[in-house]
């Protein structure tokens, strides 16, 4: 018979059904003050339930609003029943038989408990952490039975919180995915989530927490590279969910008839037979999870060095199977994964904020990742979609921008990735609207996008910061610049011209305010002073990349040096100007130079004839002409304390794209105390 992870039941409303929690007899005994043992017949009584979780953030939100009261209840009564240790116990139990009768045939009785047991204390955890103190949460585990629990090894003790979060590590490391296990596996990735989201509503440091200091140095640690290799497992292989998950498909029977209870059946929340994917919905729930999962684990205790988080190491260090038998990989690596099919995952994973997140973490800090992935002859399957995100820009939050900049400015830090653009030749790129273009190089194309970004951020979000992480791109790449297309060539110099009138505009109302004011300088006029300034750091920029083309790759761009012709007259105002004149003179020559070949020929020059006149010329021409500068290289460092920027970051998508509500109402992340660092 056809295995399935739940019944479906069609059950009148959701809002009616979830009112008449408050009032189930099996409930209000959890919650009440009648002693339960982690062995009495009772639980398996409770959690032999049938139900659809909930689907999305909506739905956790209509859950939370049935359950306060029946969570406040429990917390009242904890203290004389403990009641919730003996859950944590069942379930911690229920993990262990997962985990060993997986390859048995009723491994889906054991799945479903184990499910439904995490579910319940999913649910409790996140009240918990959402209305009391960390430290009040903690003591609600070791209420109950023995204040400790024996550890392993020694003599040591581990707090009931270290043994629940080292079961949620193990039965994911442990528990192979299958069609009766998925549920489980999306379950527990979700349970850490909402413990780890205790951050949320504190402003102190995440390396203060019990919950973080027991994941980095407690009893789970020690999983930590089988964790990380795991969610990435996940992450890369996108399984997708089976079809009667969450409510999707065709239930197609039940080898669990007769067990259920029917207690919680009215947890379907109004959900409809066979509804499809929405639209935005992840293909691989568990896929999507694990991501966001990795980010939280990685992005918190980064700078404390008396902790040092096991899976940020684990993430930073893996290295390459293919290479698993070398010393260096022996000696350094946290474990080993395929690389080629851990680059094609990046490449094929939806562009998204998280999944670009992961990809600058394992750019910037991975370097045998990094390395891998710049040697790639086909870097065009990883750069394109940053570029079409670029691309549409307006439709990206900032962040998402931003790390998408950073990517390329760390790849354009490598000469092997500049020259290997260029020789990459991309055709019919339908999303680049502007203007029609058969073929292009990898190269042209992210000179084009960049160029767009700079204009848009002129536009729209005017931020000095996107400016220099776009130009020092471009300044990176300018050396290598080869063979630019006619319209890369355009914009370019376009993107000159622009800012050449911007800045005469903006000189010519500072020297007219100055006129109009005393002697005092006004607010107004330092602030056009300011901007002024900006603007010509930017302008001598763009010189000074266009000058680095001309010097390292003259003979090999004769649609810049036509279109520089055409443009001559845009360069006249700076050859004086004091800010400019020492690049323009550069610029300057190469015109010159160029303009005195054709007027030799004198006669009416087609474009093609303009075009082989300059090859001609470019073959005669002497480099030592040129004034030396040194050569443009911008490396990208991040700034002190990047915590203040991604943990917040990271967060904000956990709380966008997981499916999980929390009551923002409390949390304090992102409205946090200055006084304090989270870290």
């Amino acid at each position: 018979m056809k295995e399935c992870y739940c019944l479906r039941l069609k059950m009148g409303s959701s809002e009616s059904r979830l009112a008449d929690l408050s009032s189930n007899e099996f409930i209000q005994k959890f919650v009440g003050k009648e002693i339960i043992a982690p062995n009495d017949p009772f639980w398996e009584q409770f959690l032999t339930f049938t139900f659809i979780p909930p689907k999305s953030a909506a739905d956790q939100r209509n859950l939370d609003e049935s359950v306060q009261g029946i969570c406040r209840q429990l917390l009242a009564n904890n203290p004389r029943s403990g009641n919730f240790h003996s859950l944590v116990s069942f379930f911690i139990e229920k993990s262990i038989c997962v985990r060993a009768n997986d390859s048995q045939n009723d491994n889906f009785t054991f799945s479903w408990s184990t499910h439904n047991s995490l579910f319940v204390l999913k649910v409790l955890c996140k009240f918990f952490v959402e209305n009391i103190t960390e430290e009040d949460f903690a003591n609600q585990f070791e209420i109950g039975g023995d204040k400790k629990s024996a550890a392993v090894e020694g003599s040591d003790q581990l707090s009931k919180l270290d043994v629940f979060l080292s079961s949620l590590v193990e039965l994911l490391v442990d528990l192979p995915v299958r069609d009766t296990t998925y549920a489980l596996h999306f379950e527990a990735i979700n349970c850490l989530l909402v413990l780890l989201s205790a951050q949320l509503f504190t402003n102190q440091q995440a390396n203060k927490s019990m919950i973080y200091r027991y994941l980095i140095a407690g009893k789970s640690s020690i999983h930590s590279c089988l964790l990380i290799k795991r969610l990435l497992s996940h992450f890369g292989t996108r399984e997708k969910a089976p079809p009667n998950f969450m409510g999707r498909g065709d239930t197609g029977g039940s080898i669990v008839l007769g067990l259920a209870s029917g207690i919680w059946n009215m947890l379907t929340f109004g959900l409809a037979n066979n509804e499809p994917l929405k639209e935005g919905e992840p293909d691989s729930p568990l896929a999507n999870q694990s991501l966001l999962l990795i980010l939280v684990l990685v992005s918190h205790c980064t700078c404390e060095k008396n902790l040092l988080n096991p899976y940020r190491e684990a993430l930073f260090s893996f290295s390459n199977s293919a290479e698993s038998g070398s010393a260096v990989s022996a000696s350094s690596a946290s474990f080993t994964i395929d690389f080629p099919w851990m680059y094609l995952a990046l490449c094929n994973a939806p562009a998204s904020d998280q999944s670009t997140l992961l990809l600058y973490l394992l750019i910037h800090c991975n370097p045998n990742m990094r390395s891998f992935i710049i040697s790639r002859a086909d870097i065009e399957l990883l750069v394109v979609p940053i570029l079409k995100t670029l691309y549409h820009a307006p439709h990206s939050n900032s962040h998402h921008i931003y790390m998408s900049l950073i990517i390329l400015l760390i790849l354009s830090e490598d000469e092997i990735f500049n020259r290997t653009v260029h020789q990459i030749k991309l055709r019919s790129i339908t999303w680049y609207t502007e203007r029609a273009i058969s073929e292009i190089s990898l190269g042209g194309l992210l000179v084009l996008v960049v160029i767009r970004t700079i204009q848009y951020n002129i536009l729209k979000m005017r931020d000095k910061y996107l400016h220099t992480n776009c130009l020092a791109a471009l300044a990176n790449m300018s050396s290598q610049f080869s063979d630019l297309h006619p319209y890369v060539s355009q914009r370019l110099v376009s993107l000159f011209e622009t800012l050449a009138k911007k800045h005469n505009r903006l000189s010519s109302e500072v020297a007219a305010l100055k006129r109009s004011q005393s002697t005092v300088p006004s607010e107004q006029e330092s602030d056009m002073e300011q901007d002024l300034a900006v603007l010509e750091d930017v302008l001598r920029m763009v010189l000074e990349i266009l000058n680095s083309c001309l010097t390292h790759q003259l003979a090999s761009n004769p649609n810049l040096i036509y279109t520089l012709l055409y443009k001559k007259e845009t360069f006249e105002m700076f050859k004086s100007h004091p800010a400019f004149q020492d690049v323009v003179c550069n610029i300057d020559l190469v015109i010159t130079y160029f303009a005195y070949k054709l007027q030799q020929i004198q006669s009416d020059l087609g474009e093609g004839d303009v075009l082989e006149t300059i090859q001609q010329g470019a073959m005669q021409w002497n480099k030592d002409r040129l004034k030396k500068f040194p050569d443009l290289k911008f490396k990208y460092v991040e700034e002190d304390r990047p915590e203040e920027f991604f943990i917040p970051y990271v967060w904000s998508l956990v709380c966008q794209s997981s499916g999980i509500h929390w009551n923002m109402d409390k949390v304090k992340l992102f409205f946090p105390d200055t006084s304090e660092a989270v870290c």
